[in-house]
């Protein structure tokens, strides 16, 4: 048993079925937010990089393409989608371990986490122990959504299904890290500085057109569907917004950064 044994019974479960079945979308949903990301870490060559909750692997390549000679290290706990970013590239090692806990040795020189970070049982320990993971001088990067009321995308999704927009519980899970005081507190803890969050909006696209779309979100967010409950809502929606990108709703993030001193 884990820390993190919800998370990880999901992820190494049907979640991580989901997402390893339709990685090319999930992938491509947040590449309006990719240049932000990439560019707040100060990657380049020789440097040591850890990936958190870092799924099928795109993070991770886009990473190894930017720090030459350095390494690439993806953690996630999904074997599914660990075996398929594998598959996917040679340039990035992967293992299978809770990011919370799991005692990385003291040598990277970047913590990254894209929409990874939010879904620890034990935020405190979580990123006290990758903070350990940082060399003096290091950076920790975190791209966390903001809050429900924030994000189109799941609230227009959820009265499509289920013909309610209630927001998510509390804890962890998509919105575990929706506040600014909150995510500097944690961090601040942690033993990091200069802590910095930014707001950013980018579309999320999940799907390149409605029937790509449908797929994935019905596997994705079938639970939604109450008995009986058609998906003639979902479909209108889907054409309703797709456009020359796919199928986009708005999306709201914080892009957080924070520092280790030397």
């Amino acid at each position: 048993m884990t820390p993190n044994e919800t998370q990880r019974a999901a992820w190494d479960g049907p979640e991580g079925t989901v997402w390893t079945t339709h990685a090319p979308v999930f992938e491509a949903s947040l590449a309006g937010y990719d240049e932000a990301f990439l560019d707040a870490a100060r990657l380049g060559p020789n440097l040591h990089v850890l990936d958190v909750g870092c799924g099928t692997g795109a993070t991770a390549r886009a990473i190894a393409d930017r720090v030459p000679g350095g390494t690439v290290l993806g953690v996630d706990l999904s074997g599914a989608m660990l075996d398929r970013a594998r598959a996917s590239s040679s340039s990035v090692t992967y293992l299978q371990a809770d990011a919370q806990v799991h005692p990385f040795p003291p040598v990277f020189d970047r913590v990254v986490s894209r929409t990874g970070a939010m879904f620890f049982a034990d935020p405190e320990a979580a990123f006290a122990n990758l903070t350990r993971a940082l060399r003096p001088g290091g950076r920790m990067v975190l791209l966390t959504w903001q809050p429900f009321a924030e994000n189109a995308w799941l609230r227009e999704l959820a009265t499509a299904m289920s013909g309610a927009a209630a927001a998510p519980p509390p804890g962890p899970g998509p919105f575990g890290l929706d506040d600014p005081d909150r995510i500097r507190a944690l961090l601040r803890g942690a033993g990091l500085a200069d802590v910095q969050v930014t707001g950013l909006r980018a579309p999320l696209v999940l799907g390149r057109d409605p029937g790509e779309a449908e797929a994935v979100l019905t596997d994705l967010l079938g639970w939604m569907l109450p008995p009986n409950r058609g998906l003639d809502d979902l479909r209108a929606l889907l054409a309703a917004r797709c456009g020359p990108t796919g199928v986009a709703f708005g999306s709201a993030a914080w892009l957080v950064t924070a520092d280790l001193r030397g």
